[in-house]
């Protein structure tokens, strides 16, 4: 049998943070409280009230003077200030990453949006991140918030600001996030699962996907360990969750070859050796030697090197420098100087606490245990390698237009100077390129040259892909009736051209309107945004016949939606004829006025009483809609006052 203790088992910073500053105040000889068990773990809960540390579960019931500790949950801002009403000493181990999910909430609420949080409801860090709002919802489930959104308690456009618990799921927030995404139409969504969590959880899945059987160390009340635990019964079939080392049974493990073991967050070092120091004992009772614990511990500690590349947490940010935790007995810092390449930026504007950050190792002293870090010549290194792989991998980044120049444009990306030429631009020659200064573009490293420290990128290659990709998109989709908004690009004597989304289709000027029109222009002008449907199409040819004008547009719809028999309106003589006069209603819709309903009198011709241009009051006395005619009398209306007489 072989064993493999995940590497991320036991304490997150968070905890072990948390931990540390207890066992510090408590030998320090304070009178010590935490308000609430400050881990998940019977186990170490008693062994510090051996010390002395007693368990609060209100702020009134501290005593006045005394020290007590914010678990690493952390509490709502009501609690907060009753602790600072009992006259305590306050010790805040609210983890980092917590912490900064109680100002986005805070300052979301300020902003005028609604925060909505993902995670277990009665969780306390779910319950303490409510306490920064005086208002929020809850929710556990994907379905839960897609029955919310879709109630109509909340109008799709209600500013919403979401967030998630630290130990949530990645696919658990993904699916959230895809709902609200879909049903808000003004969402900020701050992903602040824990990293530390998601490394946990993912490494116990691909832990549990090549071993037999798996041991998971924790209180079997705690959220994290529990999710561990599933996790791993979703890969493997034999999972055991066990408290300590006294619930393992060697039964369990019989005929097993292959072992996994990892904790939750909660679950302290100890605890998890006597479990691997247990599972030991079982394998050299099965004549089955294996590494102890201790020395895979040994494998985990790190040595620090100048020049070495190490990743670490931002645990402050004083005055004069960025204090790092690197996960060794060393405490790391970063001078101001070396914190960025650009001497204007701050500190806090790129860094906050709770942010996992590569640094370089600048000089290690064991004497003080402290180590000098760089994130500058880090990045200024790796800042070069990331643009050596955009180019060879084509990858298109974001930059911002700084200048312009008589050769085109220069854009910034991750603090690196790179030119576009102006025919890589993907503005046309004689265009507004000054205008582009200061805008974000989507680009494409075509060219890096670190001897000359020189890059060359392209807008336009960006362009030329999408257009091709959203052509591809149309010719996969297009089918007759579908619909498209499009822009105008040129016009013809016999019809229009208009872009769909990179495929151009013309419409033909007898589908431009329902009126008679000489030319398109008279309908459409260049750079106009309309509405079109497909008619036909070629697509060995790539060529498509679009509409414009629709049923609604229909002049005689119109009318008769609009006109019935007997109304009375003001039209307008278009022609004369020897058998009477037409008179336009609306545009495109005529009527005749026959040449005894002309006056209330005999008449030679049309013209002794009426011309080409006149505006008169007609009465419409028949419509026939099969053959779309109408019938129109003056004359009814000037015999109405006889009558009526």
């Amino acid at each position: 049998m072989s064993i493999t203790v995940a590497k991320s088992a036991g304490f997150c910073f968070g905890v072990s943070r948390a931990v540390e500053l207890v066992e510090q105040a408590a030998k320090a000889g304070k009178q010590v409280a935490t308000l609430g068990p400050i881990i998940h773990n019977r186990h170490a809960v008693a062994r510090f009230e051996e010390m002395g540390v007693r368990v609060i579960t209100a702020p009134e019931q501290a005593v006045p003077g005394s020290t007590v500790v914010i678990r690493s949950h952390g509490v709502t801002r009501a609690v907060y200030q009753r602790l600072e009403n009992q006259g305590v000493e306050i010790i805040d181990a609210t983890c980092p990453f917590v912490k900064r999910i109680h100002g986005i909430v805070s300052r979301a609420e300020e902003e005028g949006r609604l925060p909505v949080i993902i995670g277990t409801r009665s969780h306390p860090e779910v319950e303490g991140i409510a306490g920064w709002c005086r208002d929020c919802r809850v929710f556990e489930t994907p379905e839960e918030l897609e029955t919310w959104a879709k109630s109509g308690e909340i109008a799709p456009d209600q500013p919403i600001c979401m967030v998630c618990q630290t130990t949530s799921t990645e696919f658990l927030w993904k699916m959230c996030g895809k709902i609200a995404k879909k049903l808000f139409t003004n969402l900020k969504l701050f992903d602040t699962i824990c990293r530390a969590t998601e490394s946990r959880q993912s490494e116990a899945a691909n832990l549990s996907s090549i071993c037999q059987a798996m041991v998971v160390v924790g209180d079997t009340h705690s959220s994290n360990t529990g999710r561990l635990a599933m996790i791993c019964r979703e890969h493997c079939g034999k999972v055991v969750l066990v408290d300590n080392a006294s619930e393992l049974d060697a039964e369990f493990f019989r005929g097993v070859h292959d072992v996994g073991i990892t904790a939750g967050a909660s679950t302290p070092a100890w605890i998890i050796k006597e479990v691997n120091k247990t599972m030991s004992e079982i394998i050299i009772n099965d004549a089955v030697q294996e590494e102890s614990f201790a020395e895979l511990l040994e494998q985990s500690i790190k040595t620090l090197n100048t020049g070495d590349k190490v990743m670490g947490t931002v645990i402050a940010i004083g005055a004069t420098e960025v204090q790092v935790e690197l996960g060794t007995k060393h405490t790391g810092y970063i001078p101001y100087d070396e914190v960025s390449t650009d001497p204007s930026v701050k500190p806090e504007d790129i860094l906050k606490v709770g942010d996992e950050i590569e640094v370089f190792v600048v000089r290690v002293n064991d004497q003080e245990g402290t180590v000098q870090l760089s994130k500058k010549k880090l990045d200024g290194l790796k800042v070069w390698d990331e643009m050596a792989a955009y180019a060879e991998e084509k990858t298109t980044v974001e930059g911002t237009i700084t200048e312009e120049n008589k050769g085109g444009l220069v854009a910034s990306v991750k603090g690196i100077r790179v030119f576009i030429p102006a025919s890589q631009s993907g503005i046309a020659k004689g265009g507004d390129m000054a205008g582009q200064v200061g805008k974000t573009v989507q680009l494409k490293i075509t060219e890096v040259n670190r001897a000359r420290r020189r890059v060359i990128g392209s807008i336009r290659a960006v362009n030329s892909e999408a257009r091709k990709a959203a052509q591809e998109k149309i010719w996969n989709e297009i089918e007759v009736g579908a619909k498209y908004h499009g822009v105008v690009k040129s016009l013809t004597s016999y019809g229009a051209f208009v872009d769909i989304g990179g495929v151009d289709g013309m419409v033909h000027v007898s589908e431009l309107s329902w009126n008679r029109i000489k030319t398109p222009s008279e309908v459409v002008k260049v750079g106009d945004e309309i509405d079109v449907y497909v008619i036909s199409f070629d697509a060995a040819k790539h060529k498509i016949s679009l509409g414009y004008k629709t049923t609604e547009m229909n002049p005689w719809n119109q009318f008769m939606t609009n006109y019935n028999v007997g109304d009375v309106v003001t039209a307008k003589v278009v022609k004369l004829m020897t058998f009477g006069a037409f008179a336009e209603i609306l545009p495109g819709v005529d009527g005749l006025i026959h040449i005894s309903q002309i006056a209330d009198r005999r008449i030679g011709k049309p013209e002794d009483v009426l011309s080409e241009g006149q505006e008169v009051q007609v009465k419409i006395t028949d419509v026939d809609a099969e053959n779309k005619r109408i019938s129109l009398s003056i004359r009814a209306l000037l015999e109405t006052p006889a009558e009526e007489e």
